[in-house]
């Protein structure tokens, strides 16, 4: 499902060159769910936004779904990122003036649909989630844990084959949040994705079925979920 191969990201700082990633090598099997972990400054969501299409490597090759990111088009890595790939992230990044709803559908408008058409699938997401009952609330409306559950019903809405959530339980509650990664666990399950989650929460990485850890931009650990559950 995804495949890095010595993979490295550099930054020019002030005249000075930053190594963010070092010769990262790693395979991800479809419909895996991967935790990173690593201390800040690890290079963990440098790997995240590189996996996600969001900025390109220094060096060294990703692919994602059978398709080399490097031999894509800005246009095409767009339209394969909207397609292929959901996000969820720390501050949830949902639209103040629309309602959940309509959060939800805006991928599918994104990608060229009717809103006669997302609206339906937006519905049902917003149900698979729990808030059904909530689709009408604009964000302002809705509570952290209702806001992530939004945020992640909005990634999975276009039935990506990848998952890519960066520390989304950063701003919840344990309870909460522990909901949340359960959620997440559950719907991509359901729809066989691949899920990459980025973390420094021990209880979070033990939702995973894998766990590697980056310290100073190299892997420098892989181990199964029952070395991190508690």
């Amino acid at each position: 499902m995804i495949r890095l191969s010595h993979l490295r990201k550099v930054y020019r700082q002030g005249g000075t060159d930053v190594v963010a990633l070092d010769d990262v090598s790693l395979v991800v099997p479809r419909g895996q769910f991967l935790a990173v972990m690593g201390p800040s400054g690890s290079g963990k969501s440098t790997l995240l936004h590189l996996v996600g299409g969001l900025e390109p490597p220094t060096a060294g090759e990703i692919v994602v779904d059978g398709r080399a990111l490097s031999a894509l088009g800005d246009d095409e890595v767009t339209i394969f990122r909207r397609r292929k790939i959901g996000f969820v992230f720390q501050f949830f990044n949902l639209l103040p003036t629309l309602s959940a709803e309509e959060n939800v559908a805006f991928p599918l408008l994104l990608d060229g649909r009717r809103m006669a058409v997302a609206r339906p699938r937006a519905v049902s997401m917003l149900e698979r989630v729990g808030l059904g009952h909530r689709r009408t609330h604009r964000p302002g409306e809705l509570s952290g844990g209702e806001m992530q559950r939004v945020a992640v019903a909005r990634a999975l809405v276009t039935d990506p084959v990848l998952l890519l959530a960066d520390e989304p339980t950063g701003n919840l509650d344990t309870q909460t949040g522990e909901d949340v990664l359960r959620l997440i666990k559950e719907s991509a399950a359901h729809g066989g994705t691949t899920v990459v989650l980025v973390t420094h929460d021990l209880r979070a990485a033990g939702y995973g079925d894998r766990v590697v850890t980056l310290r100073d931009g190299r892997l420098a650990g892989d181990a199964p979920r029952s070395a991190y559950s508690t």
